[in-house]
């Protein structure tokens, strides 16, 4: 990762989120540390998810709905034989399966029938409004919810590696696509079920992980003793 230069009071950048943060947590600590008054993000990530943020700046905060638009790109790892209410490791499993059956071919005919536009609902455990309130909210309520589902289109879905009950993948789609409902469905097109373990943001458009700061990095030259408060 590259060394903080330059001004970034108008300005759009991007930031590598470490696992546990907020990407609100991610903004409120830039603006704090670098003294910048008016700053936003361009696509959220789950606390779980690591990877790029696009922080936008300044004037530059005009750009977040052009940005919010564009592709994005994901690693990951699925776990097949366990589900859980929020799709990810925030909630407990809720439900075991064998996964003795599986085959390497069964997981790649399963991944190719999701490469096109599909119709997808949010998970519950997600910041879709629902009536006004926060769907996760909702669920962390024990109250349940109606999410309409969502056009959207997976460019490609490529499994890079099977160690089962494990698979690494590699996602390309549109904006608005939930990783972890696709780790989901994919799990239930098995028929034993899945969840997501991890997931990493690499690109948004032709923005790229590997050009993004890491928020030590970003920070260090305000306040490097404030970043993990």
């Amino acid at each position: 990762m590259h060394r903080p230069q330059g001004d970034f009071s108008e300005a759009i950048f991007m930031v590598d989120k470490p696992l546990g943060w907020t990407s609100f947590d991610v903004v409120k600590k830039v603006r704090h540390v670098l003294k910048i008054n008016k700053i936003g993000h361009a696509g959220t990530l789950d606390p779980l998810a690591t990877g790029l943020l696009l922080l936008c700046s300044g004037r530059q905060t005009k750009q977040i709905s052009r940005l919010q638009a564009l592709d994005k790109v994901y690693t990951g790892q699925i776990v097949l034989g366990k589900t859980t209410p929020s799709m990810d490791l925030e909630t407990p499993f809720n439900s075991v399966s064998s996964y003795d059956h599986i085959t390497e071919e069964m997981v790649r005919a399963a991944a190719a029938t999701f490469v096109r536009s599909i119709m997808q609902v949010p998970p519950i455990y997600s910041a879709v409004s629902v009536g006004g309130k926060r769907a996760y909210k909702i669920a962390r309520k024990g109250e349940e919810a109606i999410l309409r589902p969502r056009s959207i289109t997976i460019h490609s879905f490529f499994i890079t590696a099977i160690e089962l009950p494990s698979i690494t993948f590699k996602v390309a789609c549109t904006k608005g696509t939930y990783i972890r409902r696709l780790a989901h469905d994919l799990g239930e097109k098995l028929g034993v079920g899945g969840y997501l373990h991890e997931l990493c943001r690499t690109q948004i458009g032709h923005y790229t992980l590997d050009q993004a700061y890491t928020l030590e990095a970003l920070l260090q030259s305000n306040s490097l003793s404030t970043i993990l408060d």
